[in-house]
């Protein structure tokens, strides 16, 4: 090892900048690394910085609270009242969170990594990430290879991976019960969109809205997942799909199709009515792009000796909406300054480092299982269902709990009364009073978090256990 930290910080995005900048102010000597050149700091793929670029205000609030940084104008692109969701036939629309940004995201990039250079934090460019160093079971450090392709090994006291979902340092982890290694594709979504500048083709709020997110759910324009249009400044707006893989399967069987996710975002543009004479927007070389977010819970542990993982490495972006920006910031906000703590207390293994899985579960991570709870059972529904289900199961009210990952009071004495006909409409309500109990029954299990690693083997089990349930009882099925 040629040079050794308190802290190594692999990947400069938007969690691996906050929790650099958050370490580095709490008097930690840290090194941020990002395989990127310094103009492109924090790029997910080729084609850019790819997200649907929103953010709750909470989030925002959040992070200034936590670490002093107040974003503006042009990062905070433009402000949007909140997100709509609206049934396949169109006819139901729910508002759900609250206020919230449409973020320039590049600009966004280059603001985080200034503020943690700011902080104190030494930041490398170019330097690709390749794994873990391990010593005497505990991460050591990280090795990859810099700008001119030369191996490099540097060491830390913590190791905190910011480096996303296909993440090499928790891939070549050893085996332990702490940290999975690997995502199932079963919770993986195929997202894309497009940013374009554009002239609304007419006034219809249910298409474009310049003042709301709109999420439009369609299992046969987006299976398995949903369509939106996020509007941005001057005219332009993100429009994008994620799809998840065998309800994509199913839907392309049943409809004898071979639809792709870039077929199915050029179908999603051409179905709205409002979103014509495109150009696309290529400032900073963003325009289009395709990646991949996980859509379950976070990761049961977020920590292992020297070891902490954040945003899209620890699976933190919202089960339903799929949103990664909110975690990401919530989730660096803490992170750095409970590792600088552990290193300032001269322990960095497991039981020192828990305190992150404790702060992360309560300011965030306690409602993500029942949200993943309520993505699986969605997911089995068609668009009839849905139709019938946004107009007679559920308030707006209910539904806007349920997105926040509260549990609204269903029962059958109250609401059966709105299930007129039809044994399908009656079995997927009743489903959905098995989906309110499982979501219950899972957020009393992240009431009572573990302390410590100690009781952790038995709370695992009994998440483990509920949710093989609740995806033994519903499968796929967009058609």
């Amino acid at each position: 090892m040629e040079q050794q930290y308190d802290i190594v910080v692999a990947g400069a995005g938007i969690a691996g900048c906050l929790s650099a900048a958050g370490a580095a102010r709490e008097g930690a000597s840290v090194l941020l690394l990002d395989r990127n050149d310094n103009a492109q700091v924090g790029k997910k793929t080729n084609w850019g910085w790819v997200c649907g670029d929103a953010v709750a205000k909470t989030h925002v609030d959040f992070l200034e609270k936590e670490l002093g940084l107040r974003l503006s104008e042009p990062v905070l692109d433009l402000r949007v009242d909140g997100v709509q969701v609206l049934s396949p036939d169109l006819t139901r629309k729910f508002q759900f969170e609250g206020a919230g940004y449409s973020l320039d995201r590049p600009k966004l990039a280059k603001v985080l990594v200034d503020f943690a250079i700011k902080n104190g934090a030494e930041y490398a460019p170019r330097h690709e990430v390749e794994g873990p160093l391990i010593k005497e079971d505990k991460v050591a450090g990280v090795y990859g290879r810099d700008a001119k392709g030369e191996q490099f090994s540097v060491g830390a006291k913590i190791v905190i991976d910011a480096l996303g979902i296909a993440s090499t340092i928790r891939r070549k982890l050893p085996k332990n019960k702490y940290i999975e290694n690997t995502v199932s594709t079963d919770d993986i979504e195929s997202t894309g969109r497009y940013i374009y500048k554009f002239n609304p083709a007419g006034d219809d709020a249910r298409y474009y809205d310049p003042k709301n997110a709109l999420i439009h759910l369609n299992q046969q324009l987006a299976p398995g997942g949903y369509g939106w249009v996020f509007p941005k400044t001057g005219n332009r707006v993100n429009i994008g799909i994620g799809v998840e893989k065998k309800s994509l399967e199913i839907r392309n069987s049943k409809l004898g199709r071979t639809d792709t996710l870039h077929m199915l975002i050029d179908k999603y543009v051409e179905w709205n009515p409002l979103v014509k004479d495109t150009e696309l927007d290529q400032q900073d070389s963003n325009g289009k792009g395709y990646w991949s977010v996980t859509v379950r819970r976070q990761f049961d542990s977020l920590v292992f000796p020297g070891y902490m993982g954040v945003g899209d490495s620890m699976a933190m972006p919202n089960p339903i909406s799929a949103g990664g920006i909110g975690p990401a910031m919530s989730g660096g906000a803490v992170a750095g300054k409970i590792a600088a703590g552990a290193v300032s207390s001269g322990e960095t293994g497991i039981e020192a480092l828990w305190k992150y899985n404790l702060r992360f579960n309560e300011i965030y991570g306690s409602k993500t299982a029942g949200l993943e709870i309520f993505r699986i059972y969605l997911q089995s529904l068609n668009n009839d269902l849905i139709n019938y289900g946004m107009s007679k199961f559920l308030t707006e009210e209910e539904a806007v709990e349920i997105s926040y990952g509260n549990i609204p009071k269903i029962t059958i004495a109250s609401t059966f009364s709105k299930v007129l006909s039809g044994v399908s409409n009656i079995t997927a309500f009743k489903n959905l009073l098995f989906t309110v109990k499982k979501m219950k029954e899972m957020n009393e299990l992240y009431t009572k978090y573990p302390s410590s690693p100690a009781a952790f083997d038995a709370w695992k089990a009994k998440v483990t256990e509920s949710m093989r349930e609740v995806k033994e009882t519903f499968r796929p099925n967009p058609i």
